[in-house]
């Protein structure tokens, strides 16, 4: 995997950011109450010299919402901690799991059908940056 990192842009993009939450329960009452607008770059890239973008490919994140097709906002400045989703490099490949420090450092997939990746001096495992954001439409779109 070869990482380019893109010069930021000068320009932004606003979009309206309504004040009322959509109900993912019960219906509430559509409002008209709109609260100026959000930078989505701005909002999602707080590091943007050292955020990068990945697609995921496979299912051992499923669980926690990380589908085969997703793209991953990548912050290579964050220092990772317990039960952050990472990306490593695992014997010379890439992978995308949560970091797990206690009972005893590992790599956790969230997909039971993979087993855990322990973290031994005697693996080459390189954290190389925390997932900040995933993106992916729903099934209809993507």
């Amino acid at each position: 995997m070869a990482l380019y990192h893109l010069t930021p842009s000068p320009h932004t993009v606003r979009l309206p950011l309504y004040l009322e939450r959509v109900s993912a329960g019960f219906p509430s009452p559509a409002t008209d109450y709109m609260d100026n607008a959000i930078d989505l770059v701005k909002h999602l890239i707080p590091h943007p010299s050292s955020t990068y973008i990945l697609r995921v490919a496979g299912d051992s994140m499923r669980d926690a919402a990380i589908v085969n097709g997703s793209l991953l906002l990548v912050d290579a400045s964050l220092r990772p901690g317990h039960g952050d989703i990472v990306v490593a490099r695992l014997r010379g490949d890439f992978t995308v799991k949560r970091l797990q420090l206690a009972p005893s450092p590992h790599l956790r997939a969230e997909n039971p059908a993979y087993p855990p990746i322990p973290l031994t001096d005697e693996e080459d495992v390189h954290i190389v940056g925390v997932v900040t954001t995933v993106i992916h439409s729903p099934s209809r779109y993507g």
